[in-house]
């Protein structure tokens, strides 16, 4: 178990819900080129430290955040991307359990944005959420 399963799991649910908007994911590692003015997400694990509970260390604390970056033609205001910040906070609530065989990751805390980052052709709003999963 680990980090792995649990970005595979938040992608996944990610995925299904991008793909009925017509929204591509740029994940993390994976060659992606933007077209000109597409609206798409940037998916990232950001893994915090492992930790233990046991005195034998046969348990597993996995914690960390999972970011979504909302990347937006410039120019066109934040309300787009902000939107779609809060619809992801619908996808991704608080004590959300997602499951993998055992292995079970829970959200957290709320989707939280970022403040609004302009770049000469994008904007980008930023959606973040701090994740736990434990093992026996």
């Amino acid at each position: 178990m680990s980090h792995r399963i649990i970005r595979s799991l938040f992608e996944q649910r990610l995925a299904a819900w991008a793909a009925a908007r017509d929204l591509r994911i740029a994940y993390q590692g994976v060659t992606f080129e933007p077209t000109d003015d597409e609206t798409y997400l940037a998916a990232f694990t950001l893994p915090a430290g492992t930790n233990t509970n046991t005195l034998a260390g046969d348990h597993r604390v996995y914690t960390g955040v999972f970011q979504i970056n909302v990347v937006t033609p410039a120019g066109n205001g934040t309300g787009d991307a902000e939107g779609l910040v809060d619809d992801l906070g619908d996808l991704f609530p608080a004590y959300l359990r997602l499951r993998q065989g055992d292995f079970e990751v829970l959200v957290l805390t709320p989707v939280e944005p970022g403040p609004p980052i302009q770049a000469d052709n994008t904007l980008t709003v930023s959606a973040s959420f701090q994740y736990r999963a434990d093992t026996n």
